[in-house]
């Protein structure tokens, strides 16, 4: 099989010596191909560009929430503080990049030195609030639609033109804005459907390229939107003060176009199809991920046996947990640091804003534990991803109990605030990952299902929370908040631990010849014979 592949390659470029590489600019082309891809693995390259398109895709979208300070008229001076972001957005994702943002960058400041009153509009609160909303009002809706788009046209086209529009909408934001705010809430939702493309695509991806050793550190390039987040607000700061408000939004539509040429040039949707991987890496790939795993476009997706699915059911509710627990940390963790624990805003801002950097460290940690348990056999796959999961709700679901009682020990409190944080993200090698593994065909079309469930968090969790404290100074108030979700979190997970599996679904194959887990018969393999890695 693969020597055949092997002399089809060598049947397209042949050249004896060379002398004859340097003659020929197509095989010194191919030539200096392989001397990079032995050096570079193209895993290693997808890894890349998974992580650093997650990183552009927060930064295009978190940009209007700084920037939107500078495009709005209001008086000379003014002092920012959690209140007036709280009537911005309360129940969305949207606060919690406001509220971040203008902690880390301790905006009580006079107005003046971010915007040009004569490059700025008189646009109320409502409508100021619905610009910043409308990313989110079709961000789930296209979920399900991106894991069908998925099966149909692969993942170097939907998540390179998502990709694309939200770059191309920021760069028009400018425009839209003089025209009329209504134009700027068409771009913005514009923006959040394409958006929600970009994860059930990268997910679909998966299960061609990734063998099982390698899965859980490569979810960890997911954290890139992490790291995005954390660089959106100093540069947008920069932006603001140096050039203008516009400048934000050429600036990140610019990143995006950027990374959309980088994407088109490298990114494949299958091993086979990368014209410069190398004979040895594509043998290690196919030698180690399932042989069932063929093209699936066109692929009618079996939807209601994924509706009636618990394996996918267990992972989209324990992830609504997780969600849950997560965003009290992110949103409402700002509001309780400074009323609760007293910090000013520059001790606020470091608080609030470092939980981005530990998450994509810890995610990076745990995802490589997890892949060397799997590898060296010490655990079923099932168990890992069990375990893993258990870590990130059960823990910071505990920690975030005992939170609301050790207020008077600052050092203790802030200790188990970090580690809850971190621990959150081990999800990454459990449930996030346990999606790949119970259908490597259909992971994207998977993800779009469990993703439109528990992102319902991010607007219920803060809600919630809303609800609850009505006297922010109020430390039984916060207790009663971090008791609910602490439930949450646990009890999602119980049902997790029930009905989870690592096994591939039936519904997975396109027929029944090929129904047997392939996958987990390379695990027990492995278990005879350690595999050499040819990269």
């Amino acid at each position: 099989m693969y020597t055949s592949h092997e002399e089809k390659r060598s049947s397209k470029v042949s050249y004896s010596t060379t002398e004859d590489a340097v003659i020929n600019p197509r095989c010194r082309y191919l030539h200096l191909c392989n001397i990079i891809g032995a050096k570079i693995p193209a895993r290693l390259v997808l890894y890349f560009l998974s992580w650093s398109g997650f990183l552009v895709s927060f930064i295009m979208r978190n940009d209007i929430n700084f920037a939107i300070t500078a495009m709005i008229r209001k008086s000379t001076n003014h002092t920012y503080d959690d209140r007036d972001l709280n009537t911005i957005q309360n129940v969305t994702e949207t606060y919690i990049t406001a509220n971040v943002s203008t902690n880390i960058l301790n905006l009580t400041v006079s107005e003046k030195q971010f915007y040009d009153p004569n490059d700025s509009y008189e646009w109320s609160s409502t409508v100021k609030s619905i610009i910043l909303g409308s990313f989110y009002w079709c961000y789930v809706l296209s979920q399900v639609v991106g894991g069908v788009a998925t099966q149909y046209f692969g993942t170097k086209l939907v998540f390179g033109w998502s990709q694309f529009a939200t770059a191309l909408c920021s760069l028009c934001i400018p425009t839209a804005a003089d025209i009329h705010y209504t134009a700027v809430i068409v771009l913005r939702s514009i923006q959040g459907f394409a958006s929600g493309l970009t994860w059930p695509a990268m997910y679909a991806i998966v299960g061609y390229w990734i063998p099982l050793s390698e899965r859980a550190r490569f979810m960890s390039s997911f954290q890139g939107f992490s790291i995005g987040i954390g660089l959106t607000y100093p540069l947008c700061g920069f932006l603001i003060e140096k050039f203008g408000w516009r400048y934000v939004f050429y600036t990140t539509g610019s990143f995006g176009v950027i990374w959309c040429i980088l994407w088109y040039f490298l990114a494949f949707n299958t091993p086979r199809k990368h014209p410069r991987i190398t004979v040895n890496e594509l043998e290690y790939i196919e030698t180690n991920i399932s042989f069932d795993i063929q093209e699936s476009n066109q692929r009618k997706v079996p939807w209601k046996k994924i509706f009636t699915s618990m394996p996918a059911w267990a992972i989209g509710i324990t992830t609504f947990g997780r969600i849950w627990i997560h965003y009290v940390f992110i949103i409402e963790g700002p509001n309780f640091i400074k009323n609760i624990l007293g910090f000013d805003y520059q001790a606020n801002g470091f608080l609030s804003g470092m939980p981005f950097i530990c998450s994509y460290i810890s995610s990076v940690i745990f995802c490589y534990i997890a892949d060397k348990i799997v590898i060296h056999r010490w655990l079923s796959l099932t168990n890992v991803r069990k375990i893993f999961t258990a870590l990130s709700q059960i823990v910071p679901g505990i920690l975030l109990y005992c939170i609301g009682y050790v207020n008077n020990n600052i050092p203790l409190l802030l200790v188990m605030w970090f580690t809850a944080v971190t621990y959150i993200t081990a999800s990454y090698a459990g449930a996030m990952a346990n999606i790949v593994d119970i259908a490597p065909n259909l992971a994207g079309s998977v993800l779009a299902f469990c993703q439109t469930i528990h992102m319902s968090a991010s607007f219920l969790s803060p809600l919630v929370s809303g609800i609850i404290v009505q006297n922010e100074n109020s430390i039984e108030q916060w207790r009663t908040v971090f008791a609910v979700s602490s439930v949450v979190a646990i009890l999602t997970y119980v049902v997790y631990q029930i009905y989870a599996t690592a096994e591939i679904q039936k519904w997975n194959y396109s027929s029944r010849e090929s129904e047997s887990a392939e996958e987990s018969q390379i695990l027990k393999k492995q278990s005879v014979e350690p595999i050499h890695k040819n990269t």
